[in-house]
C-alpha cells in the first residue's frame, strides 16, 4: 500500500475520533439539560440568604451523592464540598460555584418567581436570586452529573466547590466579621486543603449579554471593593448661632467633595482606574440644629491594586487633616470585601481554546474592559492560578440595553445559558490537564516576583 492511500485511511479515523470526543461532551451535556434547567427553577422558587442556605446545601448534597461523588461539609456553615476521583492520573482542578441569594423582592411573573422571604439584619424580607447564583448552583451540579457519568475520560480529580454568602451574611455584622463567611470562611475552614487544588475555575451569569456567549479577559475581570464607615464627632449648637459649636456637617460636606481628589490627583491612572462613593449620610434631627455627629457609609473601588493601596493608605490621613481643618474629629474604618479579581495571562491564553469549543469562535468575546461590580472569588486567585469568565444570560431576542441588570427584581436568566454554563464547566476540567505544568510554571514565577 503506498503512502498516501495509508494517509487517506487515517485521515477518516482521526476526524472521526476528533468528533467522537467533541460528541460525547455536547451529548452529554444535552442529557443532563432537563435535569439541570428543574434544578435551577426550584432553587430559583426557594432561594435563601447568605449563610442561610440549609435548604439549598442539603439539595446540592443529596444530588453530588446520587451522583456517586463524594461529599464534605463543615465549611463555612452551609457550604459543600464534592470530590470526583478520574479515571487517569492528573492534578486536582476546583470548580466554584455561589448559592445565595439577596433581600430583594422578585418582579419578574415567572411561573416559578420566588415568593420566599428571610430575616436580614434582624428584619424580615423578601428574598430573590437577583443575581443568578441559583443559575451557577445548578450549572455547577449539571457538570458533576455529566463528569461523574464519564469519569473514566477524566485526567486527574475535580472538586466541586459549593459556597455560601457570596453576597455576604445575613446574620452577622458584614463590616465587623466580613472574614466569618463566603470564600475567605471556606478557605480559613480548610475546604480546598484535603485534596488540594491546584487550580480553580468559577464564572458568572452577566444581564445585557445574549446567551450562548462567553466572556473573558485576562489582568483585572472586576474590580476589588472595601467598605468605609465615617463618624464625623463635632458640637451641638442652636442654628443661628453656628460659632457656639462645630459643625460636623460643614466638616462632612468638605470630607465628600476632597475624597475625590484621592483620585483625581493622587492616584497613578496609568495603572488603572479608583472610585470612592458616598452612598448614605445620617445626622441631624431639626432644621434649626447643628448636630453633634455625622455617620457616613461609602465604597471604595478599583481594578488596580496598587490604586487600591493607595486609596486605603492616603483616605484615613485626608479625613484627619480635613476634620482638624474643622475643629472635629473624624473615626475612620475600612472593611475588606474582595481585592481585585484578576485572570493571569497564561491561564487565560492557554484555555482560550477551551472557552472556544463551547459554543464556537463567534461566541467567545474578548472583554476591552473589567466589570466594576466584585466578587469574592478573587480570594481563590490568591491562593492558585484561577480563570473566572462571565456567561452571557439574556435571550438573544431581547433588546440588551433594557434587559433587567443583575440585582434588579426584574432580573431573568435564559434557560439556554445553563448548557453553556455547564459545558464550560466540563471543559475546563478536560482541558486544563493538557496545559497544566505552564500553568504553574507561570504561577511559580508570578509567586517569586512578589517576594
Amino acid at each position: 500500500m503506498n503512502k498516501y492511500k495509508q494517509i487517506s485511511l487515517c485521515l477518516p479515523l482521526l476526524f472521526c475520533s476528533q468528533l467522537s470526543l467533541a460528541d460525547w461532551v455536547d451529548d452529554s451535556v444535552k442529557n443532563v439539560e432537563t435535569h439541570t434547567i428543574k434544578l435551577r427553577q426550584y432553587i430559583h422558587q426557594n432561594p435563601e440568604l447568605g449563610n442561610m442556605e440549609f435548604k439549598t446545601s442539603a439539595l446540592v448534597q443529596k444530588e453530588l451523592k446520587s451522583y456517586g461523588i463524594e461529599v464534605k461539609t463543615g465549611y463555612a456553615k452551609t457550604g459543600v464540598i464534592g470530590i470526583l476521583k478520574g479515571g487517569k492520573p492528573g492534578p486536582v482542578m476546583a470548580l466554584r460555584a455561589d448559592m445565595d441569594a439577596l433581600p430583594v423582592e422578585e418582579k419578574t411573573g415567572l411561573s416559578f418567581a420566588s415568593k420566599a422571604k428571610g430575616v436580614y439584619q434582624g428584619q424580615e424580607t423578601p428574598v430573590m436570586h437577583a443575581c443568578g447564583h441559583d443559575a451557577h448552583t445548578a450549572m455547577l451540579l449539571g457538570a458533576a452529573k455529566t463528569l461523574a457519568a464519564n469519569k473514566d475520560k477524566i485526567a486527574g480529580t475535580v472538586v466541586f466547590v459549593f459556597q455560601p454568602a457570596e453576597e455576604g451574611g445575613a446574620d452577622i455584622d458584614n463590616f465587623k466579621d466580613g472574614q466569618l463567611v463566603g470564600a475567605r470562611k471556606m478557605i480559613s475552614d480548610g475546604a480546598l486543603n484535603n485534596p488540594k487544588p491546584e487550580v480553580i475555575f468559577g464564572m458568572h451569569v452577566m444581564s445585557g449579554m445574549p446567551s450562548g456567549n462567553i466572556l473573558y479577559k485576562d489582568g483585572a475581570i472586576l474590580n476589588s471593593a472595601d467598605l468605609l464607615n465615617i463618624e464625623v464627632q463635632g458640637q451641638q449648637a442652636h442654628g443661628s448661632m453656628p460659632w457656639l459649636g462645630r459643625d460636623p456637617i460643614y466638616a462632612s460636606s468638605q470630607i465628600v467633595n476632597n475624597l475625590q481628589s484621592l483620585i483625581s490627583r493622587r492616584a497613578d491612572l496609568t495603572q488603572g482606574m479608583g472610585v470612592v462613593s458616598i452612598g448614605s449620610i445620617h445626622g441631624g434631627t431639626a432644621g434649626n440644629v447643628i448636630p453633634d455627629k455625622v455617620n457616613m457609609v461609602g465604597t471604595i473601588r478599583s481594578n488596580s491594586e496598587k490604586i487600591r493601596q493607595s486609596i486605603l493608605k492616603d483616605l484615613p490621613i485626608m479625613i484627619e487633616h480635613n476634620a482638624l481643618a474643622n475643629d472635629v474629629t473624624a473615626k475612620v474604618d475600612i472593611s475588606s470585601y474582595a481585592p481585585v479579581t484578576s485572570n493571569g495571562k497564561v491561564i487565560t491564553e492557554l484555555m482560550q481554546p477551551t472557552l472556544a469549543k463551547v459554543n464556537g469562535e463567534a461566541k467567545l468575546q474578548l472583554l476591552d474592559n473589567n466589570a466594576s461590580a466584585s466578587e469574592d472569588f478573587a480570594y481563590y486567585g490568591q491562593i492558585m492560578p484561577s480563570l473566572f469568565v462571565f456567561v452571557g444570560a439574556t435571550p438573544p431576542n431581547q433588546d440588551m440595553a433594557t434587559a433587567a441588570p443583575n440585582h434588579n427584581p426584574m432580573f431573568i436568566v435564559d434557560d439556554a445559558t445553563l448548557k453553556t454554563g455547564v459545558e464550560s464547566h466540563v471543559r475546563f476540567i478536560l482541558d486544563y490537564p493538557k496545559v497544566a505544568e505552564q500553568v504553574q510554571a507561570d504561577w511559580k514565577k508570578m509567586q517569586a516576583a512578589k517576594k
